[in-house]
C-alpha cells in the first residue's frame, strides 16, 4: 500500500512533547489567572534569555507584534516603510494598519531575502525603516542592511514569524533592529497551540510603550496613558509555549537533518536553498523551486507526498492591494511562479525524507 505523507501533521509534532502541555495546560486552569499573569511573564523573561535580548513582550499574534512596533515608533502618517516583494501579506498588512506606506524591495533570487543592493535606492526623504522579513527561516544579511540603516536614519524591524531559532553571526535573529516580530502559530519551530507573538528589543523605553500598548494603553489598572489595544497574549499560550521552548533544539535539529537529506540528494535540476557560511537557516519551510512547479507538486502528490506553496500569489498581486502596490516585481514574481514547500517538520521521519527524494529524482518533464 503506497503510503501517504502529509504536508503536516501538528498532532504527530505535539505528540513528544504532551505530557509537559497537558501539566502546564492543567497548572494554569487550577491557579485561576488568565490573561497577563506569571506565565507570561515568565515565558518573556525565558524566551528573552534564550534569544539573548533584554526585552521580550508577549502579544495576542505575529500581525499585532508588527503593527504594535511600527505604533510605538510615532512615525508621521504615510512614511515610508520599505519591506520585500515576496513576503506573506501579513507583512504588509502591518504597514496598511499602522497607517504608513509599504514600499517593495525586491528579493534576492538566491536567498529568497530582501536584496540589499536595492535598498538604498528605494529610500526617499520619507522612508524611516526598514522592515525585513527573514524568510523561510533563512536570516536575511543584516550586515549592509545595518550599514545603509545607519547611514540614513532609519530603524530597523525584524519580521521573525518564519525565523525561530536562525542565526546570522551566530546572533539570533529579531537582536539586530530596534524589534524582531515573532509568531507562535502552531506551524512555527516554536508553536503554540493556537494564535500568540512576541516583540523583543533591547531599548527599555520602547519595551515599556509597548507593554501600554498590548493592554488597552494602560500599566495601571482603569489608567490609561496611551490610546491602546487588546493585544494580550494568554496565560494558557504561554504556558505552552514555556513547555516547548525547553525543547525547541530538538525541533530545529531534526529539521536540519531533514533539509540535509534533501539538499544532499536531490538532482542538480531542483533548485534547493542557499545557506550562507556565517548563517544558521531555521529551516521553518524547505523550500525548493523548479519551473514546472504544478506538474511537480501534481506528481508528488500522485505518488502520496502533500507539498505547500509559500505562496501562490505576490502582495502586489492580491485584489485587496491593487490601489496601495504599484510597479513590477518580477523576481517576486518568479519566485511565486516556481517555488514548492517540501514537508519538512518533527513529524516526518528521515526514511519519509529519503523516500521524497527518490520520488523527485524520478520525476520528469515526462509525466
Amino acid at each position: 500500500m503506497k503510503q501517504f505523507i502529509p504536508y503536516e501533521d501538528l498532532g504527530k509534532v505535539n505528540a513528544p512533547f504532551i505530557e509537559d502541555i497537558n501539566n502546564a495546560i492543567q497548572t494554569v486552569v487550577c491557579k485561576g489567572w488568565y490573561i497577563l499573569g506569571s506565565q507570561v511573564e515568565s515565558f518573556e523573561n525565558e524566551f528573552a534569555e534564550y534569544l539573548g535580548v533584554r526585552h521580550c513582550i508577549g502579544v495576542a499574534n505575529g500581525l499585532d507584534a508588527m503593527i504594535l512596533s511600527l505604533k510605538a515608533l510615532d512615525l508621521e502618517p504615510e512614511s515610508e516603510i520599505l519591506v520585500p516583494s515576496n513576503t506573506y501579506i501579513a507583512t504588509i498588512l502591518a504597514v496598511v494598519q499602522a497607517g504608513l506606506k509599504p514600499v517593495l524591495i525586491e528579493p534576492n533570487i538566491e536567498t529568497y531575502n530582501i536584496d540589499p543592493l536595492l535598498i538604498e535606492q528605494s529610500i526617499t526623504n520619507k522612508t524611516r525603516a526598514i522592515l525585513l522579513v527573514h524568510l523561510y527561516g533563512n536570516p536575511c544579511n543584516m550586515e549592509p542592511i545595518l550599514n545603509i540603516a545607519n547611514k540614513n536614519n532609519l530603524y530597523v524591524l525584524e519580521d521573525c514569524a518564519q525565523s525561530h531559532g536562525a542565526l546570522f553571526n551566530h546572533q539570533h535573529t529579531g537582536t539586530f533592529g530596534m524589534a524582531g516580530c515573532y509568531s507562535f502559530y502552531p506551524t512555527k519551530n516554536l508553536g503554540a497551540l493556537g494564535d500568540a507573538g512576541a516583540i523583543v528589543t533591547n531599548d527599555d523605553d520602547f519595551a515599556r510603550k509597548l507593554r501600554y500598548l498590548r493592554n488597552y494603553g494602560s500599566l495601571v489598572k482603569y489608567q490609561n496613558d496611551f490610546i491602546g489595544y487588546n493585544s494580550r497574549l494568554d496565560e494558557i499560550q504561554a504556558a505552552i509555549l514555556r513547555a516547548k521552548l525547553k525543547h525547541i533544539n530538538v525541533v530545529l535539529d531534526h529539521k536540519k537533518a531533514i533539509a540535509k537529506i534533501y539538499t544532499d540528494n536531490l538532482g542538480s535540476k531542483f533548485i534547493v536553498p542557499i545557506v550562507s557560511d556565517n548563517t544558521q537557516h531555521a529551516f521553518h519551510i524547505f523550500i525548493l523551486r523548479y519551473m514546472e512547479r504544478d506538474k511537480l507538486r501534481a506528481f508528488l502528490l500522485q505518488n502520496g507526498i502533500n507539498t505547500d506553496v509559500h505562496y501562490p500569489t505576490p502582495p502586489h498581486k492580491q485584489i485587496a492591494y491593487k490601489f496601495i502596490l504599484q510597479g513590477n516585481y518580477p523576481i517576486s514574481e518568479l519566485i511565486h511562479q516556481t517555488v514548492i514547500s517540501l514537508p519538512c517538520s518533527l513529524a516526518l521521519d528521515i526514511d519519509q525524507a529519503t523516500y521524497i527524494c527518490e520520488i523527485l529524482n524520478s520525476f520528469s518533464t515526462e509525466n
